[in-house]
């Protein structure tokens, strides 16, 4: 059973999160193209050759969306502005995409719904791809332009603002795997993207702080990086990529630093004087937004090029997505985080979910049991010490994930693709259970 609402802190906060590209559709209301476009576009990169060009039509259906929050008894609301809509030529406003955030707010302000917004979750606008995107220094400077644009407009109303969701997928999964938009596989261009993200991050908190914006903070992603064997060789490989993945934007935004594991194969590649822009990644946050959802599990790989790792099955019960189902990992990096780099700061679940294979009428109680899981890891991370504030779970609806198309369901309700209906699942009933006040 999910644990239910009383067994936690009063006030803590329940939510659900989306993304922009991924539910609004981007063929209309005046958005321009984002680099995901392009990237689906050509072949090979999406299941499918899909695009969010429609997606769940959230643009027009986000009303009934939002009923559906309110009627579960979630607290608050965590959304994205696209950047593509709000300037869809990364830097001259559409005054129609303003014009629908407002709208978007308001609504969740009149049902109850804290707004949690996320300013940036990777849809970068193609004319500033062309132009290096992440790559180009320019590009963190274009996005405090956005974020302060955003601001102006609704920050009025919204509870919390995040600059950037998970700089290792805008950077990393990238640039270097390929995996997502724009799809390199370059270490000179990751290692650029790595910094360059929280670049945008720290201007963006500049130009948000200078406006008097409230509670802001940014949303890492974190995956628990076990190694292969107690061999030194695969120890060494789980820190490379816990270096890379999980301490290189933690660390650079709480001790101005990266971990000298990843300068070892970035280093040479590194912007020139990257080291003065420190200062400015580093200042402060109001709160850390963790996205948590698996481990991965590494050992070493001789004789390839850095980081010369490479990834080895797991033995756990597995998601739609391949990824092991590893609820301890999330009660170890909050008390990782709590411990190690953040202290007392308020500290949200901003992502946390699974893919499964669900159709309509099919019971999806394996979701039930990961959410309850998860709930009880997050619960045990607050007993030792920390300052956990709230849970966001993903995704409210299924919806398009990215170069897996429109293959892999995260939602608490189903969405059939063709008709756009939505039906809530098993576990949605049952999170509106736990989170019902008695």
């Amino acid at each position: 059973m999910i644990p239910p609402r009383a067994t936690f802190p009063e006030g803590f906060l329940f939510g659900a999160a989306t993304a922009a590209y991924q539910i609004e559709g981007s063929r209309f209301g005046g958005a321009g193209p984002s680099h995901w476009d392009t990237f689906a576009a050509t072949p090979g990169n999406v299941v499918r050759a899909e695009d969010g060009g429609l997606a769940c039509d959230h643009y027009h259906r986000w009303p009934e969306d939002l009923d559906l929050i309110a009627a579960a008894g979630f607290d608050a609301y965590r959304f994205s502005t696209s950047w593509a809509r709000v300037m869809p030529d990364g830097v001259t406003v559409n005054p129609e995409g303003l014009d629908f955030y407002d709208r978007l707010v308001d609504g969740m302000v009149a049902r109850g719904l804290q707004p949690f917004l996320t300013l940036y979750h990777w849809d970068l606008p193609a004319a500033l791809s062309d132009l290096g995107g992440w790559r180009n220094r320019d590009t963190a400077f274009r996005f405090a332009d956005f974020a302060e644009t955003v601001a102006r407009r609704i920050g009025d109303r919204v509870a919390s603002v995040a600059t950037i969701n998970e700089p290792w997928c805008v950077a990393w999964l990238s640039h270097f795997h390929g995996a997502h938009a724009p799809g390199l596989r370059d270490i000179r261009a990751a290692a650029r993207a790595m910094h360059h993200i929280l670049l945008a991050h720290g201007a963006a908190m500049e130009s948000l702080r200078g406006l008097g914006q409230p509670n802001l903070g940014i949303v890492l992603n974190f995956d628990h990086a076990t190694p292969a064997s107690d061999a030194p060789a695969d120890l060494a490989a789980a820190a490379v990529q816990d270096a890379i993945f999980n301490r290189w934007f933690i660390e650079g935004l709480t001790k101005g630093t990266y971990p000298a594991e990843a300068l070892a194969g970035l280093g040479p590649h590194m912007p020139t004087d990257w080291q003065a822009d420190m200062g400015l990644i580093s200042g402060k946050l109001d709160w850390l937004g963790v996205n948590y959802y698996t481990r991965h599990i590494h050992a070493a790989a001789p004789g390839t090029p850095w980081p010369a790792t490479r990834e080895v099955p797991g033995p756990l019960e597995k998601t739609q997505m391949g990824w092991e189902i590893y609820p301890e990992g999330l009660q170890r990096f909050l008390t990782r985080l709590a411990r190690d780099h953040v202290g007392d700061l308020p500290i949200y679940v901003t992502e946390n979910g699974m893919a499964h294979a669900d159709v309509v009428g099919v019971d999806d109680s394996l979701r039930e049991s990961f959410i309850a899981q998860h709930f009880r890891a997050a619960q045990q991370a607050m007993a030792a010490g920390c300052n956990l504030q709230g849970f966001f779970y993903w995704s409210l609806l299924d919806n398009y994930e990215w170069a897996e198309g429109y293959e892999k369901r995260f939602g608490l309700v189903h969405v059939d693709f063709d008709s756009l209906a939505r039906t809530p699942k098993a576990s949605y009933h049952a999170l509106k259970r736990a989170l019902a006040r008695n």
